[in-house]
Parts: structure tokens; sequence; C-alpha cells
């Protein structure tokens, strides 16, 4: 299993940024699919139509963990969110674990064409 790191900045308030990873209607937005989240601990979510999806472990506004799974995986790979914000600017801290290999080069594509970037051209426009 692979790891992936990486940190991003959002030229918007923590507030901001935390509401659009955890709100279903927010998220929809940004994304273009149907989302749902259940934020309360081991509550489910399901992002892109259901393509992916798991639970919440654990959710603040200083950090996210949630269990991963995409359709065509065996097992649960997991994602932490570390927020914090300086001068109106958030930076996440993100940590992808457990990722299986042959999913490795698209998982790390993907948060940055089809999750983060899209969040970020989002709140920052």
């Amino acid at each position: 299993m692979k790891t992936f790191k990486k940190i991003f900045t959002i030229d918007v308030p923590l507030d901001e940024v935390y509401e659009a990873l955890v709100l279903p209607e927010v998220i929809k937005e940004w994304s273009g699919a149907q989302a749902e989240m259940d934020i309360k601990p081991n509550g489910t979510f399901s992002l892109w139509g259901g393509s992916i999806h798991g639970v919440n472990l654990y959710i603040t506004k200083s950090q996210i963990i949630q269990d991963w799974k995409e359709d065509i995986w065996e097992d649960y790979s997991r994602v932490t969110f570390n927020l914090s914000e300086k001068n109106g600017v958030t930076t996440i801290g993100l940590i992808h674990e457990l990722i299986p290999p042959r999913g490795f080069k698209a998982i790390v594509k993907g948060w940055d064409e089809y999750y983060m970037g899209p969040l970020k051209e989002f709140l920052e426009s």
C-alpha cells in the first residue's frame, strides 16, 4: 500500500474551506456531482454519485479523518485533512494512506484534477 502527501493552500478563511469539504450542497457546487455527507462520528459519505464512499471517523474544523473506498478497491484507504489558517489563507495538509499500488497514479492525479483543484477554483472565484 502507498501513501500520498501534499500541501494545498486556498486563499479563503478556514470556515469556508471546512464547509466546502463537509456540506453536501457545497460539495455538489464545486464537484458537479451528487454528494452525501453525515458528519457525525462514524457517519457515512458518498461522493461522485457513490464512486467514492466511506466513513467519517473524526471531523472538526481543524482535522477531518475519513476511511475512503473506491468501488473497485477491496479495502478502505485513509484520508486525513489537516486544516489551518493564517491571515485569511487556509492550508490543507492532505495525507492519503493505504492506497492500492494499482490505483496510486490515478489517485494522485485525481486529487489535483477532480478534488482540490476544483475546490480551490470554486472558493477563490
